[in-house]
């Protein structure tokens, strides 16, 4: 087999899994979903149907990943971050088959017990503080912390905290116009 999953895990039928991809105890993978190469999913994750995910994720313990949420490569999710995939649920009225999409983009990084409100994007390489509540979208290299989640400064590519200058210790080069920050 070209990837781990534990005995006590279950894997339904129709799913894909990249090679190197290790998926650890009581964990399960439902219909349709597709895992990248080189991923991680720590204890009690569910990835629910249809959802995709790239190549070299990290997914800690107690996470569930419901339909209608992509996450792109190089994502980290911290222990018991949150996903919604409905805006208004209801158990008498089910939403059959019907989500509200949700986008992690390339590198971004989910803080432990975050909650990503569905019907939103989580910019490329942004970091969301632990506890935060995302109720909107998230621009590229942003750090946002708190309940609603606030923009309270810019990250790195390599996670460091930007100064006001947007040079970091690894040698990254930032410039920002209209509130949008770009690597140089």
């Amino acid at each position: 087999m070209e990837y781990f999953v534990h005995e006590s895990s279950y894997v339904d039928d129709n799913v894909s899994i990249g090679e190197g991809t290790k998926i650890w105890h009581f964990c399960h993978i439902q219909t349709g979903a597709i895992l990248g190469k080189k991923c991680s999913l720590g204890q009690n994750v569910n990835v629910g149907n249809n959802v995709r995910i790239g190549s070299n994720v990290r997914i800690q313990n107690n996470v569930s990943i419901y339909e209608g949420i992509e996450i792109e490569d190089n994502v980290f999710c911290g222990p018991s971050c949150v996903f919604t995939n409905v805006t208004t649920p209801r158990a008498d009225f089910p939403v059959h088959g019907i989500y509200a999409k949700t986008l992690i983009k390339e590198g971004a990084s989910l803080g432990a017990n975050s909650t990503v409100v569905c019907g939103h994007t989580v910019g490329r390489s942004a970091l969301i503080a632990a506890g935060a509540v995302v109720t909107k979208n998230v621009p590229d290299y942003a750090l946002v912390a708190g309940v609603p989640a606030k923009q309270i400064g810019w990250v790195c590519e390599c996670g460091e905290r930007l100064s006001d200058t947007l040079v970091c210790k690894c040698g990254r080069i930032y410039k920002k116009e209209n509130e949008i920050l770009t690597q140089i």
